[in-house]
């Protein structure tokens, strides 16, 4: 069974000090309606777990989905374009740097690109952000249905072929993912899985950190 096939809505939170002490979990990051709440929908096969809107930044909180096993997934605001007032998207960008940054039972980040329109210059800074945490990062390239199958593949070699480099310093992979067609899910299944057995094996018990006002 996949295991995001159980996951339930556990918490929602708009400051580092409310965060729950969890064991392992994995966060979900993209630019303003790449496609974040759709593959979260598709991978939990629900069709609100994340609420979908054709408005950018619609996701304004840190929301934990528990998992089952002490695992959580971890839905963080989009980052880009929204349309929302400056003192609003000030608040994001520094509980969203935070959490990225000094969270230790965070285990990998999902970062979600439109496949039409991948690294952008928000994205390679996301990249080089965690990248100082030395955390996994599993790249999906989402909406690939919107390609045809030889646009696809030149798109996931032109992207791989971007991060060769960071790869050698940063532990970084790259798919193909698609909401409506459900393509690439065992794949990133098959990454969280093996996130979370790595996390098992060298786990500490929970604790309450990143916290702040």
């Amino acid at each position: 069974m996949s295991i995001f096939q159980n996951a339930t809505f556990y918490t929602t939170v708009n400051h580092l000090k409310d965060l729950p002490p969890t064991r392992a979990e994995v966060a979900f990051v993209g630019r303003s309606n790449a496609g974040k709440s759709s593959a979260i929908n598709t991978l939990t096969n629900r069709t609100r777990l994340a609420y979908v809107s054709k408005t950018p930044g619609r996701t304004q909180h840190i929301n934990f989905f528990d998992l089952g096993n002490e695992r959580f997934m971890v839905d963080l605001p989009g980052y880009g374009y929204a349309q929302v007032p400056e003192p609003i998207r000030a608040h994001w960008i520094q509980l969203l740097g935070r959490y990225l940054q000094s969270r230790q039972s965070l285990v990998g980040l999902i970062l979600i690109m439109d496949a039409r329109h991948p690294l952008k210059e928000l994205d390679v800074r996301m990249l080089d952000f965690f990248g100082d945490t030395g955390r996994p990062v599993h790249i999906l390239l989402s909406k690939a249905d919107k390609l045809s199958r030889q646009d696809q593949a030149k798109t996931l070699a032109k992207v791989k072929e971007a991060l060769a480099d960071r790869a050698a310093q940063q532990p970084v992979s790259v798919q193909l993912f698609s909401s409506l067609k459900k393509q690439g899910m065992d794949t990133v299944e098959k990454v969280v899985a093996d996130w979370f057995a790595l996390a098992d094996e060298t786990q500490t018990p929970p604790e309450d950190d990143a916290s702040g006002s």
